[in-house]
């Protein structure tokens, strides 16, 4: 047992040295990063999409997508109209510093203001995984459920923004949106939170506001 916690140690005191290296290059060149996470299907790649057409004449968006296969997601960002480097961890259920760091290298830092890291889709690893960024936000579709923040509560409490997104099923659902905010802030006082509509654009001001401010 203690072999195996100290090879954890070390893996994660390498990682947050590589993070420090990252978050370093991101800061040389005024570029604000954001780490996003969520379970599959939330909504990340809709959610970037809508930022991108909404900010595009404000702020120089990248975005860097990680995923264990394809690159449907990098291939959705640059029709939307921003410069995207697909990330396949083959297996790996998050992004580390080491992925994010050869992924920068294929991006030109200087002609961006924004980064925005699209992690593997998992409500447990990226958590634990620094990468470089100035924030973590992190989207939960509310068809997921409001007991999310209780079962996976490390998420919650490193992120600074929740979206709550797909607030147009609420009719539909079983899933108070209003627990998810109270479960969520008893984990993280600080952690501001969006309803959001990626489908029909309810909310999305408050973030694209956040992103300005970063």
């Amino acid at each position: 047992m203690n072999v195996k916690v100290t090879v954890v140690r070390d893996i994660l005191e390498a990682n947050e040295r590589l993070a420090a290296e990252n978050r370093a290059l991101f800061d040389r060149h005024e570029v604000r990063v954001v780490n996003l996470m969520s379970a599959p299907g939330a909504g990340k790649t809709t959610l970037l999409e809508k930022t991108v057409a909404a900010l595009s004449g404000e702020l120089r968006i990248g975005v860097i997508e990680g995923d264990i296969q394809t690159s449907l997601d990098a291939e959705r960002i640059e029709r939307a109209g921003a410069r995207a480097v697909q990330i396949n961890t083959d297996g790996a259920c998050h992004l580390d510093a080491n992925m994010v760091a050869a992924a920068v290298s294929k991006l030109e830092l200087p002609a961006l203001d924004l980064l925005v890291i699209e992690n593997v889709g998992n409500l447990v690893c990226p958590a634990e995984f620094k990468v470089g960024e100035h924030a973590k936000a992190m989207i939960l579709s509310l068809a997921e459920g409001d007991d999310k923040p209780l079962k996976y509560p490390l998420m919650f409490k490193e992120s600074r923004v929740l979206l709550i997104n797909k607030m147009d099923l609420q009719p539909h659902v079983n899933s108070d949106p209003a627990r998810i905010e109270q479960a969520a802030r008893q984990i993280n006082p600080a952690i501001e939170i969006f309803r959001v509509s990626c489908k029909t654009g309810e909310g999305l001001e408050g973030w694209y506001g956040w992103l300005r401010a970063l």
